[in-house]
């Protein structure tokens, strides 16, 4: 299998060029890395010393490893800290920013196996950090080789996964790697050990920091704010068409409640197809304008809606009915009730069927289960036990960042 894989991979970046000259996302996918190593080479010639490395699929992963970059980094301020990302939804939005704690923002090469020595031979890391998933065998082996630490966090298993398939032995050799693991539930514990892999502990989901850290500084908008001026508003996080669908009668039945929407990708003519069915008056956040009455608000920026939850007095989350529920914590960090469609994959997305269990988390699959909920919301009472469980249930699970940032001083200080 190793030399099925290798070939598959030398084969890929023969042919991916090829393909690009027809396929213009390859072509751009190719092209974001093009000098992907002599930029790197530079940084690293002008930041030596102890560097860790974060790898990342994209922007979800990305969120979870902040808390723990910020505990590093608080322990080790002379340590330097590169992330990589593979998915371009993930490096493009990230890298048109600085952001605290991390030194370098970079895409990850192809898994070649002559790219992947290249890479962490230029980056010389002291230990390397996956986070969660996206794995990739010939950089494992490449940092095995050269006895660099390997850690993979805020880790969560399913039995369907193909680690613990029949035919999973390739894939979880790639798990047999890691120094230790990092899980954010017991059954990932649990799996492992079915797998013979006992190098992990469980420390729970870096979210919980992240969002509760979120919610203590979050970004200040005073233009939003002056608009509610305390009228109850609902935050819809990032929407896809099947939420709207759910979601239009609602906020047409409610014409004293204010709505964001935040749509998952920023496409105006979406926005508009959607502004038109409502059929009320509406803004861009793009093109606001403070004298305009409305009562609803397009977020059509990238970056805000994290700290957007501040002003929500409900909210919901889409995601769930299609590709996958977006993160529901977000607003529970702000204490704030959270509504989502029904994941089709419940078992991806463990925090769902947990919110409902705490009472703070409400799924829906249809217009009128989504109408009953928003009316057992609007009574004081039960608004407000939904609130206090949000707080009760983020407050139980901090600490995450600290417990992972902890093992990795301690244990990469003994190797």
């Amino acid at each position: 299998m190793n030399a099925l894989y290798t070939l598959f991979m030398e084969l890929s970046t023969r042919i991916l060029p090829i393909l690009g000259v027809f396929v213009p996302k390859i072509r751009n996918f190719l092209a974001q890395r093009s000098d992907l190593f002599s930029k790197l080479a530079d940084f690293r010639a002008a930041h030596t010393g102890p560097l860790t490395w974060f790898h990342v699929a994209s922007l979800g992963e990305y969120e979870q490893a902040k808390p723990v970059i910020a505990a590093l980094k608080a322990s080790e301020p002379e340590t330097w800290v590169v992330v990589s990302f593979f998915s371009p939804s993930g490096y493009e939005p990230t890298s048109r920013r600085p952001h605290a704690g991390v030194d370098y923002i970079t895409y990850l090469p192809l898994d070649r196996k002559s790219w992947a020595e290249r890479f962490v031979e230029i980056l010389q890391p002291s230990r390397s950090i996956f986070v969660k998933y996206d794995l990739w065998f010939h950089y494992l082996q490449t940092l095995k080789k050269r006895a660099t630490p390997i850690y993979l966090i805020a880790a969560s298993f399913r039995p369907d996964q193909s680690y613990f398939a029949w035919y999973g032995s390739f894939f979880s050799k790639m798990l047999a790697q890691m120094d230790w693991i990092f899980t954010q539930n017991e059954t990932s514990i649990q799996l492992l050990s079915s797998l013979g892999i006992s190098q992990a502990s469980l420390t729970g989901d870096t979210r919980f920091d992240r969002v509760a850290a979120t919610a203590a500084q979050p970004r200040d908008f005073p233009a939003i704010k002056n608009w509610i001026q305390g009228r109850p508003t609902v935050l819809i996080g990032s929407a896809w068409e099947e939420d709207m669908n759910l979601l239009i009668p609602l906020i047409q039945s409610k014409p004293d409640w204010l709505w964001i929407i935040a749509p998952h990708a920023i496409d105006a003519a979406v926005i508009d197809r959607w502004a038109t069915t409502l059929g009320v008056p509406f803004q861009k956040y793009s093109q606001w304008k403070e004298e305009q009455s409305h009562r609803i608000l397009f977020i059509d920026n990238i970056g805000m809606l994290s700290s957007l939850y501040q002003f929500a007095h409900i909210a919901y989350v889409g995601g769930g009915f299609g590709k996958g529920l977006h993160n529901i914590l977000e607003p529970l960090g702000f204490g704030v009730p959270v509504i989502f469609g029904k994941p089709i994959r419940a078992s991806k997305f463990p925090e769902a069927a947990q919110s409902e269990a705490e009472g703070c988390g409400f799924a829906v699959t249809t217009a009128k289960e989504l109408q009953e909920v928003v009316e057992k919301l609007e009574q004081s009472e039960f608004y407000s036990q939904s609130v206090a469980a949000a707080q009760r249930w983020v407050k139980a699970n901090l600490g995450a960042a600290t417990r992972i940032t902890e093992h990795l001083i301690t244990s990469t200080s003994t190797k």
